[in-house]
């Protein structure tokens, strides 16, 4: 993929309202290739950091949060998503029910 694919990425990322969060595939299948998930995962750890996207609301597809050298730490995404009013399964996962965004 290119920059251009990466910018329409930010793009959609920066439209995510706070509370929400949207899986990796489903950024890809807006941008018209549902399979290209793990192409949005690369294109997040290639935001520049100027952007100030909210990154911290593209999750996987089952809630689970990023590995532990996004956001120095898992804890610190949970935070800034419990800070909008995320729920949390027992499980330790997003409550996707609620809180997937659907545009």
């Amino acid at each position: 993929m290119n920059k251009t694919y990466f910018k329409s990425v930010y793009e959609i990322v920066a439209r995510i309202p706070e509370g929400r969060v949207a899986t990796y595939g489903q950024v890809a299948a807006m941008l018209g290739n549902p399979r290209a998930a793990r192409t949005v995962g690369w294109a997040m750890r290639a935001v520049p950091s100027g952007l100030r996207l909210p990154c911290h609301r593209v999750v996987n597809k089952t809630g689970t949060l990023a590995p532990s050298y996004a956001f120095d730490g898992y804890e610190n995404q949970r935070a800034m998503l419990e800070a909008e009013g995320v729920t949390f399964t027992n499980a330790g996962n997003i409550n996707m029910a609620i809180h997937l965004w659907v545009e």
